[in-house]
């Protein structure tokens, strides 16, 4: 959360697609056959309703002390399992007063021992228990949802799964902000991870992966290129293997969503809904700062040179703010109008965590996780008034950094096994096509041959969901996997779990295409 233009011959385009679509007819009758015979089986075999979870143990004493009972964590009616949750300082210094709150959950019954997967939210200042609760978590309570249920998507199929909520100032973690810039936010986050597996031992050497969303394209790549420029084996026992960053912040705002935002609308004019002299107003404004034609002009594969930035620098020039624009004439067609998804209409659903759509809601009913019960299940500090997304500024003097496109990102790219950014297609509040301008401009420039980005363009519907079929586009080309995920907004893993669990399946090395159609199909691109 964040408080192509050649395609080839139509004809062979076309024949492809419906090869695609009949391979994946295919594969979707025989998926579903497998899922009911296996749920079926499931169901003759096992009668409880929770899922098992893997037996891990930790030696150390101080580690029962955050241990968290699975059968009466607040509202769920089912056991979850065991999981570890708490405050843990980000040194080990006698007066540090600066901690993070975490909560960790083991593998399911067929997830690995030997992974490890950190999540972080965005904001910045936006609790992870939101990653937890509405996205990836064992359980899960959506927006509309009376109750908590199984989350069927869990990451926690594939294997542990650790959520913290940072940086300090964020959510329940402890202290006062000091961080100047995302080098600051990594250092202490590195400093966390040092002292956490000194209390959960078991987990040091485990293959280690960076994931999370919206202003978390800023935190992940800094953490990344901090444990692999500045921790060894010895001083951080984790083996980062790559990072997950989805509907990033990489690059400049007018690049993410100013450029990209008229399009945008065009592209949804059916959701959208507005009239013809507001769209030809907004044309005119979009001609007028030089956003109208920037992508078929500017996005090609290959980069035919460095792009331009549409005005005199990397904010939107004066009477330039077409995307504000947008966002308050949306508010008049459609006052349920969600930015980080745009499909979502009236009613607005009530949200256990207090933030629906695009505005925090008023609400009489406690917030899950400011509830004093839900409070005492996990070891949160009782005198803390929780809210999804701090009004504390976690960055007292503002984050210095530059995005990770200008920096960290390439050399991350480079030292990774994988590394995955993921875009939902329905997100206004920063859009996919801005994510394809920044990666042609700058995140592969001086890598893995010296070719300025993506050499070939993007396929359409080339992401392929099992048992869903095309769900999006992919492309893959030295080190870096760009997916773009249809009907999903800002919160990819909420909006579309199956496809999150199958591209964080492809990251951790589980398949070799986060797009492979069954066991031993085709890799699609």
């Amino acid at each position: 959360m964040l408080y192509g233009h050649f395609w080839g011959p139509v004809a062979a385009r076309d024949t492809s697609l419906r090869a695609k679509r009949l391979e994946v007819a295919k594969h979707w009758e025989s998926s579903v056959r497998s899922r009911n015979s296996a749920n079926n089986v499931r169901r003759a075999t096992d009668t409880s309703a929770p899922p098992r979870v893997k037996n891990i143990t930790f030696s150390n004493p101080k580690a029962s002390e955050f241990w968290v009972n699975g059968a009466t964590i607040p509202e769920v009616n089912f056991d979850v399992g065991p999981s570890w949750s708490g405050l843990i300082p980000i040194s080990n210094g006698v007066n540090e007063t600066r901690k993070l709150f975490f909560w960790l959950f083991p593998p399911g019954p067929e997830g690995t021992l030997d992974d490890l997967i950190f999540w972080t939210n965005g904001g910045p200042g936006c609790s992870s228990l939101e990653g937890s609760l509405q996205e990836h978590g064992p359980f899960t309570w959506k927006k509309g949802q009376a109750l908590p249920t199984q989350n069927e998507w869990s990451w926690t199929n594939l294997s542990s799964v650790l959520y913290v909520e940072q940086p300090v100032g964020t959510g329940f973690s402890q202290g006062t902000p000091t961080a100047r810039n995302e080098i600051d936010v990594a250092e202490q986050l590195v400093g966390f991870l040092r002292q956490f597996l000194e209390i959960f031992r078991e987990l040091k050497g485990k293959k280690f992966y960076l994931t999370g969303e919206s202003y978390a394209g800023m935190y992940v790549p800094y953490i990344a290129d901090f444990i692999y420029e500045h921790t060894t084996r010895s001083t951080l026992d984790l083996d980062l293997q790559g990072i997950w960053i989805n509907d990033p912040v990489i690059g400049w705002e007018v690049v993410q969503s100013q450029i990209p935002a008229v399009g945008f609308v065009h592209k949804y004019e059916h959701v959208f809904a507005f009239n013809q002299t507001f769209l030809a107003h907004l044309d005119s404004v979009a001609a007028k700062c030089n956003y109208l034609d920037y992508m078929k002009k500017h996005v090609t594969y290959p980069p035919q040179g460095l792009l331009p930035l549409p005005g005199k620098s990397t904010e939107a020039d004066s009477n330039c703010d077409v995307w504000d624009e947008i966002f308050n004439a949306s508010l008049i067609v459609n006052p349920a109008f969600d930015m980080y998804h745009v499909f979502d209409m009236s009613p607005i659903l009530w949200d256990v965590l207090g933030f629906p759509g695009s505005f925090v809601q008023t609400q009489v009913s406690p917030l899950y996780f400011d509830r004093k019960d839900v409070k005492a299940a996990i070891h949160a500090p009782a005198n803390v008034d929780w809210v999804l997304c701090t009004n504390t500024n976690v960055f007292p003097r503002g984050d210095s950094s530059l995005p990770p496109a200008f920096t960290v990102l390439p050399n991350v790219i480079e030292k990774s096994k994988r590394s995955v950014i993921v875009h939902g297609l329905a997100d206004f509040l920063l859009i996919a096509e801005g994510a394809r301008i920044v990666i042609q401009k700058w995140v592969l420039r001086c890598l893995r041959g010296g070719m300025q980005g993506f050499q070939t363009p993007i396929a359409q519907e080339s992401f392929i969901v099992d048992g869903v079929g095309a769900l999006g586009n992919l492309h893959f080309e030295r080190g870096l996997t760009y997916v773009e995920v249809e009907l999903a907004g800002h919160m990819v893993p909420e909006n579309s779990p199956a496809a999150a669990l199958q591209i964080m399946e492809y990251l951790m090395g589980f398949r070799e295409s986060p797009s492979r159609i069954g066991t031993n199909g085709p890799l699609l691109w």
